[in-house]
């Protein structure tokens, strides 16, 4: 037998790989010191007794105080008894990771109190008809022969809630031994705050698979590399890990600067170029454009000097000319 004390915290939700939601009960396990070992020898049973939370000094008895000096510690302020569970000493100090994940136990503690209640919302009982003319609209109703006493067991108004409760056969979805958690499945007695027992299984001894669950805080930190990764183009998923994603991005964006420092060169050849609607071209039809205007700058020029030298050698051919016919006068 294993068994354990904690301290309810509330409920949550967590989410499996597969996208599954599983509602959990969130129990804090604090250190459990060891106060008493019983033996069968000595005592007739073997069991332990167990305490969790200090308690001051002077609020507790001279036998709590007793006990907790016996196992080297302070006077603890809860402290309850689990049978059949061995191998511990006394003053040893267990925590949750006694407990795997996919391990079933029972979750005993007490339930929340509501007071004094009518029989309809205590045992669920039927109300009697609405109309005016009805006279037993929330009432008890007979209660049969009682014959100067009432049967004990009937179903009566009175207080409800407040009373020991165990729910059995629950999961234990996982364990966060750094911050002393304890998540299991479903729902268990008692309001925030309060003290529950949990034990293992008594009907389902066997071990579940246990369930992998996602990581939130990964997937956000995913999540937030996707979004740099589409302003700098990079190809990636959320399946890789962390590590893979910020090498791509990283190779990505050093690419995405040497590109953007070479749209703003190739900006500025386009504006001495006169090309028009640059600014809005991508990088690679930038290129195009701007080899497309150099060659035909490049043609032009070709086609300038060709037209000048041919002016020239017009122009010393008439020179000659004229040379010629002063010579011959």
């Amino acid at each position: 037998m294993k068994g354990i004390l904690g301290r309810k915290a509330g409920m949550t939700t967590v989410f499996t790989n597969d996208g599954r939601a599983i509602p959990v009960t969130v129990i804090e396990v604090k250190d459990n010191i060891v106060l008493q070992v019983k033996t069968k020898d000595v005592d007739g049973y073997n069991s332990i007794k167990l305490g969790v939370e200090n308690k001051k000094e002077q609020r507790a008895t001279k036998a709590e105080l007793g006990i907790a000096k016996k196992a080297k510690t302070s006077a603890k302020y809860f402290i309850k008894e689990i049978r059949d569970m061995v191998g511990f000493e006394l003053g040893q100090t267990i925590n949750a990771s006694m407990f795997e994940s996919g391990n079933y136990v029972d979750v005993t503690g007490t339930s929340k109190g509501k007071g004094f209640q009518g029989s309809i919302k205590r045992h669920n009982q039927s109300r009697g008809p609405m109309g005016h003319g009805s006279k037993s609209h929330r009432v008890t109703g007979s209660i049969g022969d009682i014959r100067g006493h009432v049967i004990k067991g009937k179903n009566m108004p009175g207080h409800m809630g407040h009373e020991k409760v165990t729910m059995q056969n629950l999961e234990v979805v996982t364990i966060d031994t750094s911050n002393n958690i304890l998540l299991i499945k479903g729902s268990i007695p008692g309001p925030n705050k309060s003290f529950v027992i949990i034990k293992e299984s008594i009907k389902k001894g066997s071990v579940k698979d246990a369930i992998e669950l996602l990581n939130v805080k990964e997937e956000h930190i995913k999540n937030e590399l996707l979004e740099d990764a589409k302003k700098v183009g990079a190809k990636v998923t959320t399946s890789m890990k962390i590590s893979e994603m910020k090498e791509i991005i990283e190779a990505a964006s050093i690419k995405h600067k040497e590109e953007a420092e070479e749209h703003k060169e190739l900006l500025e050849k386009a504006k001495k170029l006169s090309i028009s609607k640059a600014e809005g071209m991508k990088l690679e039809n930038l290129k195009e454009a701007v080899q497309k205007a150099e060659e035909i700058n490049k043609s032009r020029e070709s086609s300038k000097s060709t037209e000048n030298k041919r002016e020239e050698s017009k122009a010393e051919e008439i020179k000659e000319e004229s040379k010629s016919e002063g010579e011959v006068k």
